[in-house]
Formats: structure tokens, C-alpha cells, sequence
């Protein structure tokens, strides 16, 4: 069984086990588990086969959003990344288009359920319960919706701790354990009505809301919505994209974090960002091995910090490099990866391959607009916030969702309260980008026990200040966004190694030995365990091997942060800052490296199985409707409603040289996702039990 066993960070609770059948064999789930992570549990990885062209089918955004991992569940197609097993459930692969059950039986409609509510708030993600939050403090009613059992959006995913400061959006606390700080708080408001596995489907002209609630359909008639909906990730466009262990990195984070499945051994990551570098992080904590990162530009978009925890652990991030292809028969078995010129063009002779059996794609986010453009259509007062307003990291979507919480407080007269000015402040600061690196500098003191600050770039972030219990550690004029400095006399207390969401922090106390003092190192990936007198690598800022020492001590901590301690010469003890768990042999290149086919034969719609070539064809022919290209091709006509590829084909139309302002946009579908007709009839469908 593919499963995670032991994790450094996440509880592994023992679960029932049910039985299940997949085309015909009888296999195991945990009970309350979804189908794809029941089969990817089982090594399960192809769940079809398309109907177009006979192409592997797999799990794509596990987020419910497309229809790559569709089965045949009890007769009925379902999404298997949203519907949890039922004992003895009968599930087989979708081989074509299925055949429906026979119905003999068809009841009559009963009448829809209408509610009304103050403020419909539209996922239940940071942003969504920071201004719930915001809101129940004035006591204005509100109904939140959101499409999970579990409150807290991409929180509940987030096993590392968070940037920002403590003050204000809980910085060194765990995604997963702000996720439940936050859900608890709202729960102790009667204000709130919290409508967990729900979906917003549409807002209609009337202004009602349709809500797909627990597959029973009702309208919601509020007088303010707030979307708070997230984002989705982008795609990318590349010979092999649509096979089976290519996804998103929130799909795997999915199954890594929140359903404890191992759905790789070997994964490579295309993008640089905070979500990638996270996400690689998250694979070693979940003992895989991550063979590498590619980034297009010069340097990674996302904090520094995250990119050198990588490279200390041993993962290798190529800058300037792009995906060629994946690589696979029926499923994801290399990577072509090549060097970019400052055009982005791909360097002939510099192609990798290199083995991987998942490539995760984190190649950005995508606002899920859709409900306030609905609603304005509507003329209805609507908000947004968090990732559906601006993308942006979680620190900076619970702040703004408390602005968002106290302007609908006011638009609907609960409160006179202006927004402070500080509130705006640092709204602005906590969605910073990565900014400006300064030069490294080793301390030069050589007594006495002190912390190393290997954080050298200006990122919102400030928690090692706010615990010093001797206020030893600032930053210059408070600002956030400036590099923390140490000055004074340490008692090594270690609490800024165990709060510093980077592990960017190590402790080094020559009290005892001034020719080989001990080092302290924060570690969370115990996947890779340590032990004492073990002999271990130590590594550099950036990774470079320093020597091979041996672990004279290890500490647990509450924080589940391990600190490692070993003598270090003198030498090299202040340069130390973290260990490195994977050996360069992993992420060795193939001798040949495998080289793609033409661009025309790249899938942009997965649904439909469209390529870039067809699409290209027709535009030079001069559509530049997407309605009628949509009728043309089928571009757009699947199951996700051109969510995955809409973006691709505007992408191709640039390329061709048109002007966005020239291109007429796809008629957005009257629903966000598909709903079985017995959900809008009021009858039991699949997932009533």
C-alpha cells in the first residue's frame, strides 16, 4: 500500500479499513477517503482511458475543477477526487463514454429551498473565515460556504510554518494548526452558519445564489457577497502534459498532506515560486525524493529562504531552464528539462532528461473569479478577497479578508468604523513580493553562544524578534520587510531556531569547547532519520558540502522541530546552516536525454484532447471568437468548463500576434461545476449514502 506511515509533522491516525472494488478486484480504503486517493493508496495511477484518442486518464487538480480522474462508481460517472468510498462500492475505470443506468422511476421535482442571509461568503480558504471572523464581531448573519469537509482552504494542506508576523496573521504556526485556530474561532459565533461540502454554482439575475449543499440544491438570497473562492492553478502547455503523474502542486500536496498517500517516489517540479518550493519541501517531509526544480527565470520567484532549505537538503533547482516534455508510455517515467537564452528560448545541446515518475506543475495561480463578475452582471453588491481578488501569500489573505470583513460592516451599517490606516499598512507589506538581497555576513564573534541568521532577503516576516526573550534580535525602524541582525549577549534558549518558518537559523555555543564549538540545527524532515554519533553532511547557505560531522545530540521540541546538534572545527562552524539528506545521485541526468516532439502535437484542451495545432490552424484562418473556435474544435467543451484551458489558447493567440482587446471571450457555462440532475430534483443521487 502506497501510504505515509510516519510523518515528522502530521498525525497518522489508525483508520477503518472498507472494502471496494475496482474493475472487479477487491482492494482496501481508509474510511471518509476519497476514490482517487483510495487507488492511488492501491498504486492505482491510470483511472481511464479518453474517448478521443485512447490517452491515459489520471488525477489532474484533485480539487474537483476538471474531469481527468472520472470513474464509473455504482453505475454512476462521478469525479473521483471529490466522492468518498462506500463499503463494498462497485468503481471500474471510464473506458470511452460510459453507458447511464436504466431509470424506471422518475420522481417529480420538489420545491427548492430558499434562504436568505445578510452576507454569502464563498469558500472557507484564510481570507473566507478572517472575515467571517470580522463580520460575526458586528453580528451580522452570514451563511459560508465552502467545497471541503474541512475548513481552511490550501491551510489544511500547509504542514510548514507561516511567514508574516505573530500579531498579525500567527507567523510560526503551522498552516494546519492556523486553519483550526481560525475554524474554532467562527464556530463560536451564532451569527455564522458554516455550510461545509458545498458549492456555489451561479448567481442568477434574480440575485439568488444557487448552492449545491451536501448534493441537495438551494437558493441563497443574500444582500452582499464576498467571493473568497481561491485560485486554480495554471497549466502548462508541453508534449506529455496529459499524462498519467503530471498535476498540479496542490494536488499533491492533496494526497501528501491532508489523505497521507504516497503518490510518488520521484517527483520533479516545474516552477520556482513559493507553492513549488513549498511543495518540494513537503515531498521530502513526506519521504519522497525530489530530483529537482526548473525555473524559467534567472532566479526563483519565491523567497530565498525556501530555495536554499531545498538546496541544503540536497535538491537541485536549475534556473533558467524550461520543461521540454514528460516523458512515459502510460504513465510519467523521465523529464526533458533545457536551458533558456534571455528570450526564453530553449539552448540546443543542453537538454537533460532525468527520471521522475511525477512532475508537479506550479507554474502560478489563477484568480476563481467568476462569482463577482456574476453578481456585478447581477447588479449586486459584491466584495472579494484573498487569492480571488489578488494572488498572494495565505499571511496577506487573512489580513485582507479582515479589511474585506469590516468595509461589508460598514456598507451594511453594523459598524462606523473606519478602516485604520495601519490595517492597509501592512496589508500592502504582507503581499510583498520577494525583494531586495543583501550581502551574506558570518558573525565575527567567536565567544560565548550566539545565533547565525542565514535570512538575507526582504520578506514579510518577523517572528524570531517577537520570541527573544532578551529582545536581542531586531530589525531596523520595526520594519517588516528589513533583515533581523542579533546583538548582545544569548543565552541560547533556541527559541528563534524553533519559531523561523525558513529553518533559516542555526545556534553556535562555544562556552564549553572554543576549537569546536556545537552547532544547533533546526531539522523537520525526520522521514530521513538522525541519530546519534550518526555521521551526517553539513552544508553551506547554498547548499555546498562543508564536511561530514557527527551528531552529539538531538532535541524534540514542541513545535515538532528537531534541533540537531554536533562539534564543528572552528572553522566552518558559523557557515554551517543545515544538512543535506539526499545524495546528488538521485538527480542525476539520463546519458540521452529524451528530446520531444513538435510543438503542434502539444494537448492545450485536456478535456477534448485539442491540440495547439489544430487551435493554431483555425486562428490563422481568423477566428477570433472563442465561442466559434470552441464550436470549431471542441476547445473548451469539456467537462471543466475551459477553466485548465481557456488561458493556454489566449497564450497561442498572442503568440500569433493578436491583441487581447481583439479576442471575444468564451461565454462562461450558467454553472462553476457539473451537479447530477437528482440534485436539483430533491432525490438521492450517489453521494447521499
Amino acid at each position: 500500500m502506497n501510504r505515509i506511515t510516519n510523518h515528522p509533522i502530521l498525525e497518522v491516525e489508525k483508520k477503518k479499513k472498507i472494502p471496494f472494488y475496482w474493475n472487479g478486484t477487491k482492494l482496501f480504503a481508509h474510511s471518509d477517503e476519497m476514490i482517487a486517493s483510495a487507488l492511488i493508496a492501491n498504486n492505482i495511477h491510470i483511472f481511464g482511458h479518453h474517448q478521443k484518442d485512447k490517452s491515459p486518464q489520471g488525477i489532474f487538480c484533485a480539487n474537483g475543477q476538471c474531469a481527468q480522474c472520472n470513474v464509473i462508481a455504482n453505475g454512476l460517472p462521478v469525479k473521483s477526487c471529490m466522492i468518498p468510498v462506500q463499503e463494498n462500492m462497485i468503481v471500474q475505470s471510464c473506458e470511452g463514454i460510459p453507458a447511464l443506468p436504466d431509470v424506471e422511476e422518475r420522481p417529480g421535482f420538489e420545491p427548492v429551498e430558499e434562504v436568505e442571509t445578510e452576507v454569502l461568503i464563498i469558500g472557507g480558504g484564510p481570507s473566507g473565515l478572517s472575515s467571517a471572523i470580522e463580520l460575526c464581531k458586528y453580528n451580522v448573519s452570514l451563511i459560508l460556504v465552502d467545497d471541503k469537509q474541512e475548513l481552511g482552504g490550501k491551510l489544511v494542506l500547509q504542514t510548514h510554518k507561516f511567514f508574516g508576523s505573530i500579531e498579525d496573521c500567527y507567523a510560526g504556526t503551522r498552516g494546519i494548526d492556523i486553519a483550526k485556530i481560525l475554524a474554532k474561532e467562527l464556530r463560536d459565533y451564532s451569527s455564522a452558519k458554516i455550510w461545509p461540502n458545498s458549492i456555489a454554482l451561479f448567481v442568477f439575475s434574480d440575485k439568488k445564489v444557487g448552492i449545491l449543499r451536501d448534493n441537495k440544491y438551494i437558493l441563497v438570497k443574500p444582500k452582499i457577497i464576498l467571493n473568497a473562492a481561491g485560485a486554480r492553478e495554471k497549466m502548462l502547455a508541453f508534449p506529455g502534459n496529459t499524462l498519467p503523474g503530471v498535476y498540479g502542486a496542490g494536488a499533491f500536496q492533496t494526497l501528501v498532506n491532508r489523505d497521507l498517500v504516497l503518490p510518488s517516489e520521484r517527483i520533479f517540479i516545474i516552477g520556482g515560486g513559493n507553492v513549488g518550493l513549498i511543495a518540494g519541501y513537503h515531498a521530502l517531509q513526506a519521504g519522497i525524493a525530489v530530483v529537482g526544480v526548473a525555473e524559467v527565470l534567472p532566479q526563483c520567484g519565491g523567497y530565498k529562504v525556501h530555495q536554499d532549505k531545498l538546496k541544503r537538503l540536497g535538491v537541485p533547482i536549475y534556473t533558467s531552464y524550461t520543461i521540454l516534455s514528460a516523458n512515459g508510455k502510460d504513465r510519467v517515467d523521465s523529464v526533458t528539462i533545457a536551458q533558456v537564452d534571455e528570450n526564453f528560448k530553449h539552448i540546443l545541446g543542453t537538454e537533460k532528461t532525468i527520471a521522475c515518475d511525477t512532475i508537479l506543475i506550479a507554474a502560478g495561480l489563477n484568480s476563481i473569479n467568476e462569482f463577482q463578475k456574476e453578481a456585478k452582471e447581477a447588479n449586486m453588491i459584491v466584495y472579494s478577497t484573498g487569492d480571488a481578488d489578488e494572488i498572494a501569500e495565505a499571511s496577506s489573505a487573512m489580513f485582507n479578508g479582515r479589511i474585506a470583513g469590516l468595509k461589508i460592516a460598514r456598507e451594511l451599517g453594523k459598524s462606523k468604523e473606519k478602516i485604520p490606516k495601519e490595517w492597509s499598512q501592512k496589508a500592502e507589506i504582507l503581499k510583498s513580493p520577494p525583494g531586495k538581497i543583501h550581502p551574506y555576513k558570518i558573525p565575527e564573534q567567536e565567544t560565548g553562544v550566539f545565533p547565525v541568521l542565514h535570512c538575507i532577503q526582504e520578506i514579510p516576516c518577523n517572528p524570531c524578534i517577537s520570541v527573544c526573550p532578551l529582545d536581542l534580535i531586531k530589525i531596523e525602524n520595526d520594519n517588516l520587510l528589513g533583515i533581523p541582525k542579533f546583538e548582545g549577549e544569548c543565552t541560547g534558549c533556541g527559541k528563534c531556531l524553533t519559531i523561523c518558518p525558513a529553518l533559516a537559523i542555526t545556534l553556535v555555543d562555544f562556552r564549553k569547547d572554543k576549537e569546536c564549538p556545537i552547532v544547533s540545527i533546526p531539522y523537520e524532515v525526520q522521514n530521513f532519520p538522525i541519530e546519534i554519533r550518526q555521521k551526517i553532511k553539513v552544508v553551506d547557505i547554498d547548499g555546498n558540502l562543508l564536511d561530514n560531522l557527527e551528531v552529539v545530540k538531538i532535541q524534540n521540541t514542541k513545535t515538532k522541530t528537531q534541533i540537531i546538534q554536533l562539534k564543528a572545527p572552528k572553522a566552518i562552524a558559523k557557515r554551517i546552516a543545515g544538512i543535506r539528506i539526499q545524495d546528488e545521485d538521485v538527480s542525476k541526468p539520463l546519458p540521452e536525454p529524451i528530446i520531444p516532439k513538435i510543438d503542434d502535437d502539444v494537448i492545450i484542451c485536456r478535456c477534448e484532447r485539442v491540440t495547439a495545432g489544430e487551435i493554431r490552424k483555425w486562428i490563422r484562418r481568423g477566428v477570433t471568437d472563442m465561442n466559434q473556435l470552441k464550436g470549431i474544435t471542441r476547445a473548451g467543451m469539456g467537462a471543466c468548463g475551459s477553466k485548465t484551458c481557456e488561458n493556454l489558447i489566449l497564450r497561442i493567440y498572442q503568440e500569433e500576434g493578436y491583441e487581447p482587446k481583439a479576442i471575444i471571450r468564451n461565454t462562461k457555462r450558467p454553472l462553476f461545476i457539473e451537479v447530477p440532475f437528482g440534485a436539483f430534483g430533491g432525490f438521492e443521487t450517489l453521494t447521499d449514502g
